[in-house]
């Protein structure tokens, strides 16, 4: 297994920004960040912890903080600072233009099962492992074979040690984006190198490197109305924000389709530095004192850079 943290490298690569968050609320399924990076108003999902506390040191603290400085606590332990982390990365992501894919246009009420509908006709004779349960899962049960492993496990559910036996053999694995905040997303993605896997759910970060760990699919959210998306999270909904403001979509990670996401991401990264050289030499040349006030933001896009051009190096070795 590559290092463990080199997701979460990559994840807060590209969630560094000095943009200020407008609001953001810890909801009963939902935790939803709000800002306006790069001026394009975005909205963040991850998925909130289930256990309630009332013990939390920060809330009254997280608006006006950047979305840089959240992000960061995606490495945390805590549950909720990493939760929190993890909606101001989507946040941060959902700025930017989504990646060619599918848009699933799922029956009433199946919004939230809408990717299993999906690939329902490529799991016929599968052997299917689904981690994490999702409402309305068990209607699947006797058209393929499925195995569920949840770490709060119900009637018929596989605990999370089952993983290391079931995931080496299973065909097709869906892994709950929210492994990323439980820090179980690198072990798991390598125990399922050898099945197709679709790394799933509204916490998904649109991220074209997953492709490094394994991963066939992202099927994670479009968000086609902020604000009622928000305020339905907000509102303690789970499932329902399919029904109001999220759909599903679906991109293959295949090398053609990830290289491809890839040079879009490099160019578009590499005109941000460009910008940021040029404003800094002008800076410079002013002959104004002390160090360019956007000096720690290139340096973020710079490494940013590098870890994306060897993500394409290592794709095209692989792949001519």
């Amino acid at each position: 297994m590559s290092k463990p943290n080199r997701i979460y490298e990559l994840l807060l690569d590209y969630a560094a920004s000095n943009t200020r968050v407008a609001e953001l609320t810890v909801g009963l399924v939902w935790t939803a960040c709000k800002a306006q990076p790069n001026g394009r108003a975005a909205l963040g999902l991850a998925m909130s912890p289930g256990v309630p506390t009332r013990t939390l040191s920060w809330p009254g603290t997280l608006a006006g903080k950047t979305l840089g400085e959240l992000a960061g606590w995606i490495t945390d332990w805590e549950p909720y600072k990493a939760t929190v982390g993890m909606a101001a990365i989507n946040c941060s992501l959902n700025a930017r233009e989504l990646p060619a894919g599918l848009s699933l246009q799922p029956a009433p009420g199946l919004g939230n099962l809408a990717v299993f509908e999906h690939f329902l006709p490529e799991l016929q004779g599968k052997k299917v492992v689904v981690i994490g349960r999702y409402p309305g899962i068990e209607r699947y049960a006797e058209q393929i074979d499925l195995r569920i492993i949840e770490r709060q496990t119900a009637p018929g559910d596989y605990p999370d040690p089952a993983c290391e036996f079931l995931l080496p053999e299973a065909d097709w694995v869906f892994l709950t984006a929210s492994s990323l905040i439980n820090k179980t997303f690198p072990r798991l993605a390598e125990l399922s190198r050898a099945a197709v896997t679709v790394l799933m759910g509204p916490t998904v970060p649109w991220l074209p490197e997953f492709h490094d760990f394994g991963i066939d699919y992202l099927a994670g959210i479009e968000v086609t109305d902020a604000d009622s998306l928000y305020r339905t999270a907000t509102e303690g909904g789970g499932v329902r924000i399919f029904e109001n403001g999220a759909r599903y979509r679906i991109v293959a990670l295949s090398p053609d389709n990830s290289m491809a996401w890839l040079k879009t991401q490099i160019a578009q990264c590499y005109a941000e530095k460009q910008q940021l050289t040029q404003a800094m030499e002008a800076w410079y040349g002013a002959g104004r004192p002390g160090r360019y006030p956007e000096f720690e933001k290139l340096d973020q896009i710079t490494a940013r850079l590098s870890r994306m051009d060897s993500s394409y190096k290592n794709l095209w070795d692989a792949h001519h």
